[in-house]
């Protein structure tokens, strides 16, 4: 949690309404300038001023409860400072963040489309079938 002086300073900067958003999702208030947006509607955010090191990059989730599965890789790499580089630098384009298969979507984990493997091994145990004598 931040100090005082550190909480009504990033308040002062951030607003109530961001401050309160701040406190509900990360924990902690934060305040530093937006550096993107990405495909899913998600928004970074850095300040190397003022932020611990290896905190001093951030995201804003779309909605409430964020996934980091719901970030593209390039701002993925980004966040957790594999590089320095932004997904929208032209270097990024040579990295082939984007070659590598599928376009991203939702997650469907926990929900009606997520993979239900299904077994190809025989049961070692069969189950009881009941054996109907013939009445006489």
């Amino acid at each position: 949690m931040s100090s005082l002086p550190r909480t009504i300073r990033n308040i002062w900067r951030s607003g109530i309404k961001d401050t309160i958003w701040q406190l509900a999702t990360v924990g902690d208030t934060k305040a530093g300038r937006l550096v993107g947006t990405d495909k899913f509607g998600n928004r970074f955010y850095q300040n190397d001023e003022e932020e611990l090191p290896l905190r001093t990059r951030w995201v804003k989730y779309k909605n409430f409860y964020g996934d980091a599965a719901e970030i593209e890789p390039g701002w993925h790499a980004w966040i957790s400072y594999a590089t320095d580089n932004l997904p929208t630098d032209p270097i990024y384009h040579n990295a082939g963040f984007e070659k590598w298969g599928k376009p991203l979507g939702f997650n469907p984990t926990q929900s009606r489309g997520a993979y239900k493997p299904y077994s190809t091994v025989k049961p070692k145990v069969a189950p009881w079938e009941p054996k109907v004598a013939v009445r006489g």
